[in-house]
């Protein structure tokens, strides 16, 4: 985040007295945590940057840090992130972008609070890196849509209350013009969660089976038909969530391989100080761009930069955790059982670097596979060509599978 300056220093102690002030009011070792988050969320303090009402009270987004940093330490509670990261990630910032104020007031403040945890239904069997090919369809049938259809690899769907959806409205259109985004309920009849097993062994993610599922207009977002606009919005802000999460130096994958190096000298050589120096310094490049890029999304839109943020990240945590199980030798090789379990989100930072490995793999594939961040960032980015593509203003319906 930008640093403070000399003409911001009223506006920063009056955001650190509105946090002081939420914790006087309410003591969070006799306050239920729900309770507080809520009246944190009422009192503009949640994010804010965003509009009042919404959780915000249009601050420059610096001031969260200092919101922050003062709650942690009057020992406040936090929404707990990393339970609801397509929630607040993804789900918040295209609602505010794209969705009505009715929808804003329905699911923002329960959406950070973390009483609702959200899930993505984008990926299907025949459309992952080709999205939009996507062929769950959604009719209008009076003030409902009845959507059929199946969606894979969606993340905390076993958890999720509400779903960020996107399906065909049209298929006589060319397939990006034929789409419509919704805000799917996870409870309503004909939703079938089942669970996919992984490289881990856990259960992290499932295919979700919709049949004859009903969702009210109102829960549409955007105009019938502008699917594909609301969704790039998702995409960019899932790939900042990706790829620009760390904000503290030596944090995420590279912290573990730092321990390793610092704890346990008999592991170190010289060739591996020189890799580690290098990952090191990608480590900050990485970060100090993911704060740049954070500063744009909060005035609007993440750019296709996000794109290379997204990759670069990928392949730091997948080098980071490599090197680790390198330094471990035999030791690399020890792994805690989590077969058909769901993942413990609180215990990220416990598990052995053997399991970090494996779940690194998935960092190239999971929110865009690298080779799809790669065309990005050549076509959006650099200028250069697009692919050739042969179904390019053929109607959905008419192009072969």
């Amino acid at each position: 985040m930008p640093e403070t300056t000399m003409s911001s220093t009223g506006e920063v102690e009056a955001t650190r007295n509105a946090a002081r002030a939420l914790v006087a009011d309410l003591d969070p070792n006799t306050t239920d945590r729900v309770v507080f988050l809520r009246e944190q969320f009422d009192r503009g303090l949640a994010w804010v940057h965003y509009p009042v009402g919404m959780g915000g009270r249009d601050a420059d987004p610096s001031l969260q840090v200092v919101v922050n940093q003062e709650l942690a330490l009057l020992g406040a509670p936090d929404n707990a992130p990393h339970r609801n990261v397509i929630g607040l990630g993804m789900a918040a910032p295209t609602l505010l972008r794209v969705g009505t104020p009715e929808q804003q007031r329905r699911w923002l403040r329960p959406l950070w609070t973390g009483e609702d945890i959200w899930c993505q239904l984008f990926s299907e069997p025949d459309a992952g890196s080709d999205l939009a090919s996507l062929a769950t369809r959604a009719v209008r049938d009076g003030g409902d849509w009845v959507v059929n259809g199946q969606k894979v690899w969606t993340s905390l769907a076993h958890d999720a209350r509400w779903a960020l959806l996107v399906a065909r409205t049209d298929p006589d259109v060319p397939k990006h013009q034929g789409l419509t985004y919704f805000v799917c309920d996870m409870q309503a009849k004909g939703v079938d969660v089942r669970s996919l097993r992984q490289l881990t062994g856990e259960s992290e993610f499932s295919e979700v089976f919709l049949e004859d599922v009903r969702i009210p207009d109102e829960y549409r977002v955007g105009d019938v038909g502008d699917g594909w606009r609301v969704t790039q919005t998702t995409l960019m802000n899932e790939r900042m969530a990706i790829g620009g999460a760390a904000d503290q130096r030596e944090s995420g994958q590279l912290a573990h391989l730092l321990d390793l190096w610092r704890t346990r000298p008999q592991v170190r050589h010289a060739g591996a100080h020189d890799r580690l120096l290098q990952l090191w310094v990608t480590a900050e490049a990485v970060r100090l761009t993911g704060v740049r890029l954070r500063q744009r999304l909060a005035s609007g839109q993440p750019g296709p930069e996000a794109s290379g943020l997204k990759l670069a990240q990928a392949e730091l945590d997948q080098a980071a955790t490599s090197l680790e199980l390198e330094l471990l030798g035999g030791d690399g090789l020890l792994y805690d059982d989590w077969t058909d379990r769901r993942p413990d989100l609180d215990a990220a930072r416990t598990r052995l670097a053997g399991y970090r490995y494996l779940r690194a793999r998935a960092n190239s594939i999971e929110g865009g596979t690298s080779e799809i961040m790669r065309n990005i960032i050549a076509e959006r980015v650099l200028g250069m060509p697009a692919e050739p593509r042969a179904d390019v203003g053929i109607p959905w319906r008419d192009v072969p599978r």
